[in-house]
């Protein structure tokens, strides 16, 4: 496998373009392994038996996309739909990756989520990802559509508000980029377990499309990097406002961003 392709699989540079979440009230958790490796947006059980060599010790409940695209817990497949293993996968690397990766960032985050409903009553989670920009190619979807810069993801309103959402999705169109809702990325695991909108827990998924803001051969940085990170930073200038709206006895906000990004495993 070649490092080239298997580095597209990475959400590179989305903790860079967020950098300036703490600077509007809220929290920044960003990953430092890619998601290839074990992604934290998935369930523990999301794991397909043929990537083993030995049989998992617990339940297996591998999902749709783990199963046709390669995208469970652990990937088998890159963003060309290419295989990333030439063997199969121990059972003890697998839990070695649970218990040093995906554990510890699923507990970080649910610490801070939990400090902010204690704190505030309720509480927003930005999700926070890069798609390829031949998405709908690697979802398997056939359709002239034009991938949208910006996808945003509620679980079709189970994870936040509609209100929420269209705050958010005004302020990227408010700049010029195109937006869509749930197409082609409704959100995966972590929504569904933190967003309860009837408790006025907000969880939103957002997705940039990588061709705005880098090469996606080199992942080098675009000439337009600068700009949409500038951009970003106005964007969470409105969120907060919206939330300390919501707020009105608080002087700040309880926002929550989560971004699974590249580091050294």
């Amino acid at each position: 496998m070649a490092s080239k392709e298997l580095r597209r699989s990475e959400d590179t540079h989305v903790e860079k373009l967020w950098a300036s979440v703490p600077q509007h009230g809220g929290e920044l958790i960003s990953a430092s392994f890619p998601r290839s490796y074990i992604d934290p947006n998935r369930t523990v059980n999301d794991i397909d038996q043929a990537m083993l060599s030995a049989p998992w010790p617990s339940r297996c409940s591998p999902s749709k996309r783990c199963i046709e695209l390669g995208n469970g817990l652990v990937f088998s497949k890159t963003t060309q739909l290419s295989d990333i293993y030439q063997r199969k996968l121990s059972v003890a690397e697998v839990q070695n990756r649970i218990d040093r990766y995906w554990r510890p960032y699923r507990e970080t985050l649910d610490d801070a989520l939990q400090s902010a409903a204690q704190e505030f009553g309720v509480r927003w989670h930005l999700n926070l990802h890069s798609m390829p920009s031949n998405a709908y190619q690697r979802l398997g979807i056939v359709t002239d559509k034009k991938l949208a810069d910006i996808v945003l993801g509620d679980v079709h309103g189970v994870s936040c508000s509609g209100e929420f959402t269209q705050v958010v999705s005004e302020q990227f169109k408010a700049l010029g980029y195109s937006v869509a809702i749930n197409d082609p990325y409704a959100g995966m695991d972590l929504l569904r377990q933190y967003g309860q909108p009837e408790r006025g827990f907000q969880s939103l998924q957002i997705e940039i499309n990588r061709a705005m803001y880098l090469d996606e051969d080199t992942r080098e940085p675009s000439a337009r990097f600068s700009q949409m990170q500038a951009d970003i930073g106005q964007v969470l200038k409105g969120i907060t406002a919206y939330i300390q709206a919501a707020l009105p006895s608080q002087g700040t906000s309880s926002t929550s961003g989560a971004s699974q990004t590249r580091g050294a495993p």
